[in-house]
């Protein structure tokens, strides 16, 4: 009963303190007072910053989260606070990984330093070199405390690349460790590399990604060429037309526009097949003329009459119609690998993968020979069909055969 106590009437306290605060109008702020409390809160908020992490801490320790019935220490606080178990869990390595650095450890409690910078300090110590003494540890987390009172976690994190120089004056070993820190970083990096789109069916495609640092600033830089008004015409129309408006420019949209017109003009030449990168769109010859009618893609979805006429602009037009002066789209026995012709040819017939239920997009598949061409089979457009990754496998798998339906498509049973 008195723990209880003894945790209730702080807290209480606490939020008694924040009500007041709360009565303060920051617009009757002088700008020193403005400044002056900004730093107050922003010290006070790595206080009890470092006072979440001590108590996480201890319940790592004690395993109270086993006791909640909870997988782990980040799971049961999350589920407590409502956040996310991701964020919660890195708070717990920190939480722990503060156990052998009590100088940090203090300066955060004391709220000198913010758990950012905590977090670049211990990371900083476990990439010291193993035959670094605890007495020399010591200097560097001081070294990078002292620093961490003046510069952002950004900054000190390059810093820390190079923390071995507050006890090693040998210039050409801390250049090494420094280059070995980032070799380790660029490895890293390249394992957490991720690409996620999700078709939100409302016209757009929603996506999330992330890139190594090089990848990613070279991405931030075409994309700033591209919309930087002095320098881009994407850019210089965007800010003409939002000042003709009175308005300031979206430049989150403005990026997003130039995203678009970046992946419009991505060279695909040397792509192999060059057509697996290639978003073929049908029309027929009066909606190109004019005429308003949706025209459909390869990938099984639509666009309108005048995007499919904005693209025919830049982009090769093949004729599928007679009249035309088409490709050769029966190779026979000449050629094994159906022709980028074929392939958009197949496109025309085929959404989708072509076994019965299959709904990866024609995009994704592979064409396989109706009669293997092992067995005389032709490399014939009547003889291809379009196969996804896995159902192309699995139709060369001996333990099925496959059924060409009246539609189209290939259902599988295993051979009796």
């Amino acid at each position: 009963m008195n723990s209880g106590l003894a945790v209730t009437s702080p807290t209480a306290e606490l939020h008694a303190c924040l009500d007041r605060l709360a009565t303060i109008e920051p617009s009757r702020l002088g700008d020193e007072e403005q400044a002056r409390l900004l730093l107050e809160l922003s010290r006070a908020e790595s206080r009890l910053a470092g006072l979440r992490l001590a108590l996480l801490a201890v319940a790592e320790k004690a395993q109270t989260a086993r006791r909640a019935g909870a997988a782990s220490t980040g799971q049961w606080a999350a589920r407590l606070v409502h956040a996310d178990g991701g964020d919660t869990q890195r708070q717990v390595g920190l939480a722990t990984g503060l156990d052998g650095h009590a100088p940090t450890r203090r300066a955060l409690s004391e709220g000198k330093i913010s758990p950012a910078h905590a977090e670049v300090i211990v990371r900083a110590d476990r990439q010291l070199p193993a035959t670094v003494s605890p007495e020399q540890r010591s200097a560097v987390e001081r070294s990078l405390l002292t620093r961490a009172e003046t510069l952002s976690p950004s900054s000190l994190r390059r810093v820390a690349r190079r923390a071995l120089s507050a006890i090693e004056p040998d210039r050409a070993v801390v250049d090494a460790h420094e280059d070995a820190i980032l070799r380790d970083e660029e490895a890293e990096a390249r394992a957490r590399t991720r690409l996620s789109l999700h078709d939100d069916h409302d016209g757009t495609v929603s996506g999330r990604f992330t890139v190594p640092t090089l990848q990613g600033h070279l991405l931030r830089k075409i994309l700033e060429t591209v919309t930087a008004p002095r320098r881009g015409r994407l850019g210089s129309l965007l800010a003409q037309s939002g000042a003709a408006h009175g308005v300031h420019t979206d430049w989150d949209h403005a990026r997003g526009t130039a995203f678009c017109e970046l992946l419009e003009h991505l060279p695909t030449d040397h792509l192999h097949p060059r057509t697996a990168a290639t978003v073929v769109v049908t029309l027929d010859d009066a909606t190109l003329r004019g005429a308003v009618a949706a025209a459909g893609l390869d990938t099984g979805d639509s666009i309108s009459s005048g995007e499919a006429r904005r693209l025919a602009c830049n982009a090769g037009v093949m004729p599928a119609v007679l009249g035309g002066r088409s490709e050769v789209l029966d190779l026979g026995r000449l050629k094994r690998l159906f022709s980028p012709s074929q392939r958009i040819a197949l496109g025309l017939r085929f959404k989708t993968c072509a076994a019965d239920g299959c709904e990866r997009p024609f995009a994704w598949c592979e064409l396989h020979h109706r009669r293997p061409w092992s067995r005389q089979g032709p490399t014939d457009l009547a003889d291809a069909v379009p196969l996804c990754h896995f159902h192309h496998q699995r139709i060369h798998d001996t333990g099925f055969v496959h059924a060409s339906l009246p539609d189209g498509s290939v259902r599988f049973s295993r051979r009796r």
